[in-house]
């Protein structure tokens, strides 16, 4: 998964997702907004997605259950 900022967007690519959020990268306040845009995309819950590395890099690993 790749992180964009300065802009509002979700594109899937296979097994790559570029997400642009608006929050800046400041107290994990980005990766919050990552993991509501996608519980929202999924249909699933935001206690059901976990980002399991890269949580101050644009490139993340993120698990959905």
């Amino acid at each position: 998964m790749r992180v964009e900022f300065n802009r509002d967007s979700i594109e899937v690519n296979g097994n790559e997702i570029t997400i642009g959020v608006k929050s800046k990268p400041v107290d994990g306040q980005a990766n919050k907004e990552i993991i509501k845009k996608l519980a929202k995309h999924f249909g699933a819950s935001s206690a059901n997605i976990t980002i399991k590395s890269g949580h101050k890099s644009r490139d993340k690993i993120v698990e959905i259950v």
